[in-house]
C-alpha cells in the first residue's frame, strides 16, 4: 500500500500526479491558473524520508519532479512595472467612451513577457472577484495572436477562450465577432491580454486585415487591451498608418536580460529557495551567480529552465543537490548555449 505523502498545496503526492490543467487560452484553464495557489512542497523529515518504501519513494520523487517542473513566478522589477502600468490603464479607461489606451510589452525571447502578462491578468481577476464575490463575470480574456492570422482566426480565438459552441463554415467572421462582443460585454470583461503580438505585421496585407479586426474589438468592447510580443518595435507592428495609430495609443514597456548586479543575485537566491532537495547546500547557486549569468546571458527564462532541469536531474540521479558540475551537464536553449560558448555568437533573426 502506498503511504500518503505530502505534495504541493496540500495534495497527496499520488493525487497530484493526476492533476491536469487546461491551456490558459481556454476559460477553464485560465480559471485554474488564477485559482492555483503558489506551488509549495514541504520536504519530509530526514528519518521519514529514509524510511520510505521503494514504491512510496517513487511517488514522492515523482511529486517533487512535478513541483520543480512548474514555473516559479518571481516578482521582478519588470513584473511589478507591468502590473502597475496595466492597473493604471484599466483605471484610466473605466469611464472612457473614446479610444482607450493600451499597453505593449516588448522584449527578446525568454525575458519574462508572457509570465508578466499572465500575472497582470491574474491580479486583476482576483481584485474583481474580491469586489464582486459570487458573480459570473469574466473579467479577463487571454489569447495568442493566431499564426498567419486572419480576422476569422482571431474571432475564433476569442470564441474558443469563452467556450462558445463550435464554429462551422456557415458562421461568417461578423457573426462570430458579434457573438463574442456580446458575451464579453455581458460578462463585464474589462481586460484583454493578447500574446504573440509580433505576428501582427502591418507591412503585409494579412497583418493589416488582422490589425483592423483587432481594432474593431478594441472599439466595441469596454476593455483595456494589453499586448506582448518579441521585439515588437522591429516586427512591423508599428509600421504604416495603422502602426502609428497603435503606437499613439499604447504605453510600451520593455523587458530584457538582467545585468550582473544585486537584482540578479537576488533573483538567483529566490529561485534557490524554491528547491526541494534533501542534500542541497544553501547558497550554492548564489555563489555561482556569475557563472549562471554567463550561462544564461541574464535571461530569466533560461535561468529558470537551467535551475529546474538541474533540480529534476538531482532527484533522478539521487544526488539530491545541485553542483556546478551538474549545471554544466544540463542543457538549455540554443541561444544561451551558443552565447555562453567561447568564440561563438548568436545571430539576430532577420
Amino acid at each position: 500500500m502506498v503511504v500518503s505523502t505530502p505534495g504541493p498545496n496540500g495534495h497527496d503526492a499520488a493525487d497530484l500526479l493526476e492533476i491536469r490543467r487546461d491551456p490558459t487560452t481556454q476559460l477553464t484553464g485560465w480559471r485554474q491558473f488564477v485559482d492555483a495557489d503558489p506551488a509549495d512542497f514541504p520536504l519530509l523529515p530526514e528519518q521519514r524520508w529514509q524510511s520510505l518504501s521503494p514504491a512510496d519513494r517513487e511517488v514522492y520523487d515523482d511529486a517533487r519532479v512535478l513541483y520543480h517542473s512548474e514555473l516559479q513566478v518571481v516578482r521582478t522589477a519588470a513584473v511589478r512595472e507591468i502590473a502597475h502600468q496595466g492597473r493604471l490603464l484599466t483605471l484610466l479607461n473605466q469611464r472612457e467612451t473614446g479610444a482607450r489606451r493600451g499597453l505593449i510589452v516588448s522584449g527578446r525571447q525568454t525575458t519574462g513577457k508572457t509570465t508578466a502578462l499572465k500575472q497582470l491578468g491574474r491580479l486583476h481577476e482576483l481584485r474583481v472577484r474580491q469586489r464582486y464575490p459570487g458573480s459570473d463575470r469574466i473579467p479577463v480574456v487571454y489569447l495568442t495572436a493566431p499564426p498567419k492570422g486572419s480576422p476569422r482566426k482571431l474571432a475564433i480565438e476569442f470564441a474558443r477562450f469563452l467556450g462558445l459552441p463550435a464554429v462551422s463554415a456557415r458562421h461568417n467572421t461578423i457573426d462570430i465577432t458579434n457573438v463574442v462582443c456580446q458575451v464579453m460585454t455581458e460578462a463585464r470583461t474589462d481586460l484583454v491580454l493578447v500574446d504573440e503580438i509580433h505576428l501582427l505585421n502591418h507591412g503585409t496585407v494579412a497583418g493589416e486585415d488582422l490589425s483592423d479586426h483587432l481594432k474593431y474589438f478594441t472599439e466595441h468592447l469596454p476593455a483595456t487591451f494589453v499586448y506582448a510580443g518579441i521585439d515588437v518595435e522591429q516586427s512591423g507592428v508599428f509600421t504604416g498608418v495603422r502602426g502609428r495609430q497603435m503606437g499613439g495609443r499604447c504605453v510600451l514597456v520593455r523587458t530584457g536580460p538582467f545585468p550582473r548586479n544585486a537584482e540578479w543575485r537576488s533573483l538567483v537566491a529566490t529561485l534557490e529557495e524554491t528547491l526541494r532537495l534533501h542534500r542541497h547546500q544553501p547558497k550554492t547557486l548564489v555563489n555561482l551567480s556569475d557563472y549562471l549569468h554567463q550561462r544564461t546571458g541574464g535571461m530569466i527564462g533560461s535561468l529558470s529552465h537551467l535551475i529546474r532541469a538541474a533540480a529534476i536531474s538531482a532527484i533522478l540521479d539521487q544526488s539530491e543537490r545541485i553542483t556546478q558540475d551538474l549545471l554544466k551537464k544540463t542543457r538549455i536553449d540554443h541561444n544561451s548555449e551558443s552565447a555562453s560558448r567561447p568564440g561563438t555568437s548568436v545571430q539576430k533573426a532577420g
